[in-house]
């Protein structure tokens, strides 16, 4: 017998088995795009910039005048899809999520910049302080490949040299940048990878006493005590961390002086970019670290490298712009792009061996995981730090008064897109209850948020173009 209903349940029935037989993306957009709220969803995959691992989100917000108790503004995720609203996941990396790492790449330009120019609560005045674009690099911790720009040879050597583990001590080839032996040592055996990773380990510590040193200098240099420094001009710096080919980590830095207040304050006449760039090289030169006494590993005494640039902005070719540009080239670049590690954490031994980088750095993630065994390094929280081989700083940092910071960069764009109450509204009252849900996207959520993120670049891009042909700053 055959209910009134049965021809329903025979459709839908049938419709079933035709999603079965599509891909698990194509099922799941089809099903994204059947839904009520997709409209909505979609909006909000917009809004985000087609983030690769948006926050879930769900809550309210309120905002009233306390005096009369006048509601001004009210917004619940109930009318949402799934109740709950997308938010951005601010991640740096480029190969984490393109979106968020390009805006974080924008904040990082207007940040330097603002320091160098003006701007963003920073006098124009500091045009006219003491400004160097400084490149600190680590020494050397065995022979390894490398590139040349001229087209000389590797590691040119006469005769058939060969080290104690039996493999040559030189390298006869000329390497292209895109060979994957470039950065590799000439023999692992040899190279000293215990001291690689307590160099990554302490460079936050070479960093603070290298800066200690410039004051020192100056004073001295200036014929002032080195406890009045700050009576008389404060150092101003932001620097970002970037991987060399070999997995160590050299740091690019913008170094200003200003006077004792800050970067509203002129630096007193006797600074100047020379005797500045005098007291970097003798300060890179006398900053030292030694390493924790341990049975287990010989004491070592860690400084920087002896390649040291150190270069008066708006001079040798460089200008504001470039120099902007150039740290907020790096600091979105994540540690598989320059072969230097993992993106995220590691939890067990095991695996390292799966993560697909060079066999240079699985050995130094190997060494480092070794080393956070040893009681006298754990300050140094080694295994928590195995998959950026033991760098335990941030990959940009930057003094108080250098310039804004990424809060305010980010609230003033809030504020312009209308998402935050405006700074007049000083009396009124927001209050607001939110709770995690998750993060992430479906397969097919995924699909379409990235050609969202695509569709925006290649706008933004296409914009950009228009712009250099107007004659316009791009």
């Amino acid at each position: 017998m055959t209910t009134p209903n049965s021809g329903d349940r025979r459709a839908a029935l049938d419709r079933a088995a035709r999603l079965r037989q599509l891909p698990l993306i194509d099922q799941d957009i089809i099903r994204l795009a059947n839904e009520p709220g997709f409209g909505r969803w979609l909006e909000q995959v917009r809004a985000i910039g087609g983030c690769a691992h948006p926050v879930h989100l769900s809550g309210h917000t309120t905002t009233y005048d306390p005096a009369t108790g006048e509601i001004l503004h009210s917004y619940t995720t109930r009318d949402e899809p799934g109740e709950r609203l997308l938010v951005r996941c601010r991640n740096r990396r480029r190969s984490v999520c393109p979106s968020c790492s390009h805006l974080h790449a924008g904040d990082t330009y207007h940040l330097v910049r603002a320091g160098l120019t003006g701007g963003k609560t920073v006098p124009d005045t500091v045009r006219e302080h003491p400004r160097l674009f400084v490149t600190l690099t680590a020494p050397s911790f065995g022979p390894v490949h490398r590139t040349t720009t001229d087209g000389t040879r590797c590691h040119p050597r006469r005769g058939a040299d060969r080290c104690e583990h039996g493999r040559p001590l030189g390298c006869p080839a000329v390497h292209s940048t895109d060979d994957a032996l470039v950065g590799q040592p000439l023999c692992p055996a040899c190279y000293d990878y215990t001291a690689h990773i307590l160099w990554h380990a302490h460079a936050g510590e070479l960093w603070n006493r290298f800066t200690r040193n410039i004051r020192r200098h100056l004073a001295t240099t200036a014929g002032i005590p080195q406890t009045h420094f700050p009576r008389h001009a404060r150092l101003s710096f932001t620097k970002v961390a970037e991987y060399q080919r070999r997995a160590a980590v050299h740091l690019h830095a913008v170094i200003r002086l200003d006077g004792p207040t800050g970067p509203g304050e002129p630096p007193p006449t006797w600074a100047t970019p020379t005797l500045l760039i005098d007291a970097v090289r003798a300060a890179a030169h006398r900053a030292a670290a030694r390493t924790p006494h341990s049975p287990a590993i010989s004491e070592r005494t860690l400084q920087w490298g002896t390649q040291l640039d150190a270069h008066p902005i708006d001079a040798d070719g460089l200008d504001d712009e470039a120099v902007a540009a150039y740290v907020a080239k790096y600091v979105t670049k994540s540690a598989t792009e320059a072969s230097a590690g993992t993106d995220r954490r590691i939890r067990t031994r095991a695996e390292i061996d799966c993560i697909p980088t060079t066999p240079h750095a699985r050995a130094l993630m190997r060494t480092c995981w070794q080393l956070g065994t040893l009681p006298e390094l754990r300050h140094l929280r080694l295994r928590t730090w195995t998959h950026t081989l033991g760098y335990r700083g941030h990959i940009l940092t930057k003094s108080r008064a250098y310039s804004t910071t990424y809060a305010a960069l980010r609230g003033a764009r809030a504020g312009y897109r209308g998402a935050a109450v405006s700074s007049g509204e000083e009396r009124t009252i927001r209050e607001s209850r939110w709770r995690y849900l998750g993060a992430g996207h479906s397969p097919g959520s995924a699909l379409i948020a990235g050609t969202v993120a695509h569709a925006l670049l290649l706008n933004r891009a296409v914009a950009q173009d228009a712009l250099r042909a107007d004659g316009s700053p791009g």
